[in-house]
């Protein structure tokens, strides 16, 4: 009876042992970083996932920057997150972008350089790029059409960013300060969802602000052009970790169903409705799928 209750406790604790790791290997981690057009992204890859699909799907929304993401990819620890190109050439492989350089050509040099050093692949392009604006309010004196327009009178006046923007590597504050030779009076550091509401308050003159933030549009303020191409092309994309794919092949199908799908305007949109609407990212996220035919009411 002994022998028979031992081998029965062995048993149960194999197949519980071998669920969990069917369990493990059978849930999709989806993170991003920590601003809104992420968390939208986040749910948005999430959502498209659990609906086309068996699979587990854990969202780990807002978990940080490259400098957090690419590790965690790395360790395994999350599976699946919308990166920009711009941001995968330089601030992640540390290469800088040609003159010239188409966002295609750019595209395929991430992808290339993500599979041979991580074993992380870039999949098909969203839609919309979302690049940096140097912006301002409307109602401050200036007549700044360009980045070298605040050139001469930046002297004058204040620059905030987020933290993470003044550690970037290649396309972050000290690069931009060198190339077009800004002398700001001050720089100030704040959350990338505070920051819109500094430049509106008055707290900062100048931000760097998303082309695809909605709060652009709704707060009036002013953008400018990069007229020397500082900043590469941001394709936004999905990346994910070669082993799951290579595990779930399909899911390079399902997430490619939101190849080209996003409009900058859409995204501009979105950002506003969870921005200034106060709606929740994943119902936004959700209400995009379903208007675009992705998943089912």
């Amino acid at each position: 009876m002994k022998k028979m209750i031992l081998l029965l406790i062995l048993s149960f604790s194999i197949i519980i042992s071998g669920c969990g790791n069917g369990n493990e290997e059978d849930t999709i981690v989806v993170s991003g970083k920590m601003w809104t057009e992420q968390y939208i992204l986040t749910h948005m890859v999430a959502q498209l996932i659990d609906a086309n699909s068996d699979l587990n799907v854990e969202i780990k929304e807002g978990l940080g920057e490259v400098s957090i993401l690419t590790p965690a990819m790395e360790k395994g620890e999350i599976d699946v997150y919308v990166e920009y190109t711009g941001t995968g050439l330089e601030a992640v492989l540390k290469k800088a972008a040609k003159e010239g350089e188409s966002g295609d050509e750019i595209y395929k040099r991430v992808k290339k350089g993500y599979e041979e050093k991580f074993g992380i692949t870039w999949l098909k392009p969203l839609g919309f790029e979302n690049t940096y604006t140097l912006a301002y309010t409307e109602d401050q004196d200036l007549d700044a059409k360009s980045f070298s327009d605040l050139v001469p009178v930046s002297q004058n006046l204040s620059f905030g960013a987020p933290h993470q923007f003044y550690e970037r590597e290649g396309d972050g504050y000290d690069a931009m300060i060198e190339t077009y030779g800004f002398k700001f009076a001050e720089k100030e550091s704040f959350d990338p969802n505070i920051m819109y509401e500094a430049v509106k308050n008055g707290d900062v003159d100048i931000i760097p602000a998303f082309t695809t933030d909605g709060r652009i549009e709704r707060y009036n303020l002013i953008s400018t052009k990069d007229d020397k191409g500082f900043f590469p092309p941001y394709d936004a994309a999905p990346i994910i970790r070669q082993e799951v794919l290579k595990a779930h092949p399909k899911l390079e199908k399902i997430i490619n169903r939101l190849a080209g799908q996003i409009s900058v305007e859409e995204m501009s949109e979105m950002n506003a409705k969870v921005d200034m609407d106060k709606e929740q990212p994943k119902d936004v996220a959700r209400e995009f799928l379903i208007s675009k035919g992705l998943i089912k009411e």
